[in-house]
């Protein structure tokens, strides 16, 4: 609960310290601007608002490994969700509207967050799991779309370090499989997700586990 406090409050003030001029630069999203990408993060808010306000009866179907579904290939952006959130982006034309639609959804999110009890049960995609394991799912989200918001933003805030070695760890658990100490955090989800391809030497770390990535969570 904690981890999820510290990773949505870094990203929300990333962005809120983001120049006009960064909503138009690409972001670590294929396909999306970092207005598109900041979009993406109302509607995710509003997602931890509407999950937490739905109560669900047991036993639990998911947990915090569980909940996220693994393909093999990165959106092709074809998705009529992300071409959706790319015409919404567009919409708010000034992005002051956009940062504080972001902070007003943003911060009631994290107070319901705190606010909820770990182990009550909540029902999303048609799913049932403690608002604990659901909340411990979105540290990887954030932490991941941090990385995404600053991917070509060098003078912006990265994610706590401590976001970073969690989100290795959940990666990890789903892959079935440890990332080699020699990658960085950063770049062990950044490789293992396939928002990028690792170089020569990076490939030659993974061993075996390259020819399984990326794992694209969904």
């Amino acid at each position: 609960m904690d981890l999820f406090a510290r990773s949505w409050t870094a990203l929300r003030t990333a962005v809120a310290e983001l120049a006009d001029d960064d909503f138009e630069r690409p972001s670590g999203c294929a396909g999306w601007l970092v207005r598109d990408l900041v979009c993406h993060l109302v509607i995710d808010a509003q997602d931890v608002l509407i999950t937490l306000a739905t109560p669900a009866e047991g036993p639990p179907t998911a947990d915090a490994r569980t909940y996220w579904e693994v393909a093999d290939r990165p959106p092709s952006g074809e998705d009529p969700l992300d071409a959706l959130t790319v015409r919404l982006a567009a919409a708010y034309q000034d992005p002051h509207l956009l940062t504080f639609h972001l902070d007003d959804v943003g911060s009631a999110a994290g107070r319901a967050a705190g606010l909820a009890d770990p182990a009550a049960l909540v029902s999303t995609r048609d799913q049932v799991l403690t608002a604990g394991d659901y909340l411990s799912a979105y540290v990887l989200e954030w932490t991941l779309h941090h990385l995404d918001l600053t991917a070509h933003l060098p003078h912006a805030a990265p994610p706590p370090a401590e976001c970073l070695a969690y989100s290795r760890t959940a990666l990890e658990t789903i892959a079935g499989a440890a990332f080699p100490a020699s990658l960085a955090d950063a770049d062990a989800l950044a490789v293992g997700t396939g928002r990028r391809a690792p170089d020569d030497a990076e490939r030659a770390a993974l061993g075996g586990l390259a020819a399984r990535l990326p794992f694209v969570l969904g």
